[in-house]
């Protein structure tokens, strides 16, 4: 029953998800653009920085870091996303560097599209996923999907994805690693851009992969503002979900905004 009620649940995520004005690319948490089709390309790839420190009666240290890569050739599709964030805080008592925050996310999607302006593509996908703080300490995703991008004007189009896949992970209760766990799951997602103007846009995206035990949920709405021609400033707002966790004592929500600087080459 719950893994039919999540099922539901994800699906009326996506469909509110449609109707939004928002971001999308075949690949979740990729910044990239909807790419011409018509030649090959060498690959186009942004890395996006962001660094918060605060001091007085709090000191704290704050790295965020991504990496997009992209590459679009008439009836293949290829993309990959590697984000890593880290943060620190001073303990007030003993002076000592307490570790607050230490994720490492990889992703990487090839699609097969049926005809080069064919809306509908096959594709595989992975991702992996180390965050000790999250009550696990990895999480890895297998999916083989079926995928299907729908323009709704010049300004905004929207990609949209489900399939069979199969995940594992290993739990942490109390502080110690337990058995490495596996499941079949479905995943579900939807991805939606919209360029505002010439210089801005927003997306939004959500991806589920939903299992019997527990459902796994990443979520972030942006919008992003050119400073130059390659150059952009970013703010985000993003979450992490997980509707189980076997260590009580955990948040099932994890969430992130960060204020980031955006350089595409």
């Amino acid at each position: 029953m719950r893994f039919k009620n999540s099922v539901i649940a994800v699906a009326a995520t996506l469909t509110v998800c449609a109707v939004m004005p928002a971001s999308a690319s075949i690949f979740m948490y990729d910044d990239a653009s909807d790419l011409d089709t018509t030649e090959k390309k060498e690959w186009d790839a942004s890395a996006e920085v962001g660094l918060l420190f605060t001091s007085g009666n709090t000191e704290t240290e704050t790295f965020k870091a991504k990496l997009n890569l992209a590459r679009d050739f008439e009836n293949w599709r290829h993309k990959g996303v590697i984000d890593y964030y880290r943060s620190e805080q001073e303990d007030q008592a003993t002076g000592d560097t307490i570790l607050t925050g230490d994720r490492t996310f990889v992703s990487g999607q090839s699609n097969y599209k049926f005809e080069p302006d064919s809306r509908s593509s096959v594709f595989i996908f992975g991702s992996y996923e180390e965050d000790k703080f999250s009550g696990y300490e990895y999480q890895g995703t297998l999916a083989v999907s079926y995928g299907a991008r729908y323009r709704y004007s010049e300004s905004l189009y929207a990609d949209y994805e489900v399939g069979p896949g199969y995940s594992v992970n290993k739990p942490i209760v109390n502080g110690v690693p337990q058995e490495q766990e596996s499941s079949v799951i479905v995943r579900v997602a939807g991805n939606l851009v919209w360029d505002i103007s010439k210089n801005s846009k927003f997306n939004a995206l959500a991806s589920s992969e939903v299992g019997e035990d527990n459902t796994k949920t990443r979520a972030e709405v942006s919008i992003s503002a050119n400073v130059n021609s390659s150059l952009a400033l970013k703010f985000s707002v993003a979450g992490n979900h997980n509707s189980y966790l076997e260590d009580s004592s955990k948040e099932k929500l994890d969430t992130e905004t960060a204020v980031t600087l955006v350089y595409s080459f």
